[in-house]
């Protein structure tokens, strides 16, 4: 359904993919087979044109390509098989395709989109941001009059109803597509299956659910919104390798491909204590063309005055709320906004973040850890859905860390599935679902 705009430099990648599966734009060239493959991508507004792709063998195994590593599959002999698999390739490579949006979409979701015909890939496309045209629109673009009798492959049921832009459903009936593969449907109610309907009653062939764990995940956040009505939250804090909560990162998170670079960019907002302000400057994500999140700083019984770098939001292009239980002095002059509330409960701090149309926030244990006393308990009320731990390299302090103790036991409680170990520079990522 949806596209973003991103250069991508040029790669060689030796492959022994089948030459059928990709494409060379002019038609009437014979197919050619060499060891190296090389593609020149050009983004434009949303959708990549795709000059030269050629393969030399046809009895190989895929290997990786592109930004997402895409998986690619020993070939098989047997037709049905084979179909099955190209599927999950090219579904693979609109996940790839998404990606590149990451952080630039909220409220909608990341989709990518394919235009395959006759094996060559003829038209990509994916979603920039909320407002611009979606993947699909990108994608028959970029193949033109060769999209009639293609197939089209898009990581999210294409829409069915007028929002800021036209149905995408109508868009591949009008360019003729003879079939459709659909990564998942679409959990929004005013779209849930009528968009495959639609494309069925036109007489266009539908295959769903290719590589359907995949596509969820690469917007959990905003199916989970979909869902529930509710923000999607994920707790990260740190930990030393003797069990204390750290004020600290490692060093590779913090730069581009980070975790914590990415995580900043993954999210809508972030929420932070605003006794770490007097350690650490506002968190920002290093990943090129990121947006910032919205910062919310959270000040239980605060200092005074609060300093927040007025330079460091206008360069981020981001803003800030302040919830505090008392009135404080706030040293910046714009940018900023005050809320007082009687609790620090994380239910009005959610309610308060959703009413400005967000879909994810990350809650990270930086700074006063006691400032988060309150809010920790909307772990046990089933308002977190991800955790993320960085396991540092190295000792705590030696006393006694009850704020870390209850965490803990607070995640013990509310039970993790889909837990995950990853090394992350010198440290250990450890990520799970509560």
């Amino acid at each position: 359904m949806y596209a973003h705009t991103l250069p991508i430099s040029n790669y060689n990648i030796k492959s022994t993919k089948p030459s059928s599966y990709f494409h060379c734009l002019n038609p009437n060239s014979p197919p050619t087979h060499f060891t190296k493959l090389q593609s020149f991508f050009k983004f434009k507004h949303g959708f990549c044109n795709s000059t030269k792709r050629v393969f030399n063998s046809r009895n190989s195994s895929r290997k990786q390509v592109g930004l997402a590593g895409i998986r690619m599959e020993g070939f098989q002999g047997k037709d049905d098989k084979k179909d099955n698999d190209d599927d999950g390739f090219y579904i693979r490579r609109c996940v790839e395709l998404a990606k590149k949006a990451i952080g630039c979409t909220s409220p909608n979701p990341m989709v990518g989109c394919v235009i395959v015909k006759d094996g060559e890939i003829v038209g990509e496309g994916f979603h920039p941001k909320a407002g611009q045209p979606h993947a699909e629109v990108f994608a028959l673009r970029d193949a033109g009059e060769l999209a009639e009798n293609a197939t089209a492959y898009v990581s999210l049921e294409p829409c069915n109803h007028f929002g800021r832009t036209p149905p995408c459903s109508e868009a591949l009936v009008k360019a003729k597509v003879k079939k459709v593969v659909v990564g998942m449907v679409d959990p929004n109610p005013i779209v849930a299956s009528r968009g495959v309907a639609r494309l069925r009653d036109a007489g266009i062939d539908v295959t769903v659910g290719v590589e359907e764990e995949m596509c969820k995940k690469l917007n959990e956040a905003w199916i989970h919104q979909m869902q529930t009505g509710n923000l999607f939250v994920t707790l990260r804090y740190s930990l030393t390798i003797d069990g204390h909560l750290s004020d600290d990162l490692g060093e590779e998170s913090m730069e581009a491909g980070g975790y914590y670079s990415r995580l900043l960019q993954e999210h809508d907002a972030v929420i932070i204590s605003s006794k770490s302000l007097e350690k650490h400057p506002l968190p920002e994500s290093k990943e090129p063309k990121s947006n910032q999140p919205l910062y919310v700083i959270i000040a239980k019984d605060p200092s005074p005055v609060i300093q927040i770098s007025k330079h460091a939001l206008q360069e981020s292009g981001s803003k800030a709320i302040i919830f505090t239980d008392q009135e404080i002095v706030v040293e910046s002059e714009q940018g900023i906004e005050t809320l007082v509330l009687g609790q620090m409960k994380l239910t009005t701090i959610l309610e308060n973040l959703k009413g400005r149309g967000l879909c994810s926030v990350l809650l990270d244990l930086r700074g006063g850890f006691s400032d988060f006393d309150e809010i920790l308990k909307g772990v046990e009320g089933n308002l977190l859905q991800k955790l993320v731990v960085e396991m540092l390299p190295f000792w705590g302090e030696s006393k006694e860390d009850t704020a870390a103790l209850e965490t803990i036991k607070i995640s013990q409680r509310a039970g993790l599935k889909n837990f995950e170990p990853k090394k992350e520079g010198k440290s250990v990522l450890l990520e799970g679902y509560f």
